[in-house]
């Protein structure tokens, strides 16, 4: 019997998972973080949290577990994409990560679509460029921080370098590496002709490597810091949405994974590299060999929820908040709820989106705004599941939910009405850490393949059924969605932050 670790450093903790070789998780911990805002828009982290804080969880599960070290297989590594990390040339952090949210790249951004143009920026790497990518963080430090660009040798994203401190290696995922908006999307590795324009030396990139491949070996010091053996391969993982991914068993074309937390992402595996025209949808590799997935990305899903909560029932339970709005028709009677509350990303990359309720009367409640705010972030992800149908040739089969929001039965309804579409819960609810553990598992030959990790181990719990009825009221009420944000969007772009 061997066993695995997936490791997942996000923004707020680095988890670790230890899993058998039939799938089952054993133990899992947790080392919790916080990161800096030192000035507005900014969003930094120190990277030796995510490497102290991989060295505290996996002694945890060990002890945990009370599984011998020399039984583990492999470590799968996921984590926070987008981030940008700078070492020097003795692997000195030189400055804080620059992370995923971060705002401050916006005149990189159409800098970057100068020197392209923005149809052959699509055409390359799959996406348009957003203040969230790593490239336009890279332009940023060379125009506003030359001193450290200069001293600059290794570009890493936030998972890998706890790889480095791991393996002394620099290497990447394909899946994280295409995320930095310097990929060649067709090729699967860097892109020569974005190098050049941003004029990024291909040796400061690490190395590529699909899902599953062997990326290196534990050092000496790693082994000493962990208590895992000396040699043991670490497998090269995925960006967490990709490994989120095949933690549900979304790995092949036709299975949609819908995960609703703070923010909601549709993510669907593809057989080739399609790209949405306007650059509307994230075009990623996926963690599985050949494949690719298309993404839609709402910045306040959950989060539309709990601000709801908070604001106007603070201390009540979701539970007892939403129980009177199952008894609300469809449609809400005709108020509409906008869930821009933080901006938004598909299918509208706008930072100064705000959030609206549209249509209130004196007739309208409080279980109306609650239901309000559940159709009203469904109807947010359809926009994004409609371009990826189009933009993908994507024929849906069925849509695997997780998150805390799936954890509402009428929630769970509503989407599948919206989506017209089956619903289906499954039985692994750890998310990216259990999808890089699988990639470990396929890459020490616990499975053959992606495809028969996830089938023998990722099993369907529960299924919702669209309802024929409220899935036509719910056509009509998206039409009238869908004119909001062009009709309120002169608004927003006029409205002090």
């Amino acid at each position: 019997m061997h066993y695995y670790i997936g490791i997942d450093s996000s923004t707020t903790a680095t988890k670790a998972l230890l899993i058998d070789e039939q799938g089952a998780v054993i133990a899992v911990a947790a080392a919790e973080y916080d990161f800096a805002t030192p000035r507005p828009l900014w969003s930094e982290q120190d990277p030796d949290l995510w490497w102290n804080g991989a060295v505290q969880s996996i002694r945890s599960v060990l002890a945990q577990s009370g599984v011998d070290p020399k039984l583990i297989g492999g470590i799968g590594l996921t984590g926070q994409m987008h981030g940008l990390v700078l070492l020097d040339e003795a692997g000195k952090v030189l400055r804080p990560a620059i992370l995923w949210n971060d705002q401050r790249t916006g005149a990189q951004c159409d800098e970057i679509r100068r020197r392209l143009g923005k149809a052959r920026l699509v055409e390359i790497t799959g996406n348009d460029a957003l203040t969230g990518f790593t490239a336009p963080k890279i332009l940023w430090v060379q125009q506003n921080e030359p001193e450290v660009w200069q001293r600059a040798r290794h570009i890493l994203l936030p998972k890998d370098y706890v790889r480095y401190k791991l393996t002394d290696g620099f290497a990447c995922d394909v899946a994280d590496g295409a995320g930095m908006l310097l990929f060649d999307l067709k090729a699967r590795t860097w892109s020569p002709e974005m190098l050049a324009a941003l004029e990024i030396p291909e040796a400061m990139l690490p190395t590529t490597h699909e899902g599953p491949a062997i990326t290196g070996y534990l050092s000496q010091a790693a082994a000493h810091a962990t208590g895992l053996p000396i040699g043991l391969p670490v497998m090269a993982g995925g960006g967490d949405q990709a490994a989120g991914a095949v933690g549900v068993g979304a790995v092949r074309s036709g299975i949609i994974s819908l995960a609703l937390g703070t923010s909601g992402v549709v993510f669907a595996t593809t057989d080739g590299p399609f790209v949405e025209p306007e650059g509307r949808l994230h075009a990623f590799c996926h963690s599985v060999p050949g494949r690719w997935h298309l993404m839609g990305v709402m910045l306040s899903a959950a989060g539309s929820l709990r601000w709801h909560r908070d604001t106007f029932a603070p201390g009540v339970g979701f539970d007892d908040l939403l129980a009177p709005a199952a008894d609300v028709p469809a449609g809400s009677d005709g108020l509409l709820y906008l869930p821009y509350l933080t901006g938004e990303r598909t299918p509208y990359p706008d930072p100064l989106a705000r959030g609206a309720f549209v249509g209130l009367t004196v007739r309208h409640t409080l279980p109306h705004l609650s239901r309000a705010v559940l159709e009203g972030v469904a109807f947010g992800l359809r926009d994004s599941f409609e371009l990826i149908k189009t933009a993908g040739n994507v024929q849906v089969e069925q849509v695997r939910v997780s998150g805390g929001g799936a954890k509402s039965p009428l929630w769970r309804q509503i989407l599948a009405d919206v989506f017209n579409a089956e619903l289906v819960t499954v039985n692994t609810t750890e998310g990216a850490a259990y999808g890089a553990a699988l990639l470990a598992g396929v890459g020490g030959g616990a499975w053959p393949d992606v495809d028969a990790a996830c089938r023998r181990t990722i099993h369907v719990t529960g299924s919702t059924a669209p309802n024929a009825d409220q899935q036509a009221l719910y056509d009509e009420a998206y039409m009238r969605y869908r004119a909001l944000y062009p009709a309120l969007a002169p608004i927003f772009h006029q409205t002090p932050a």
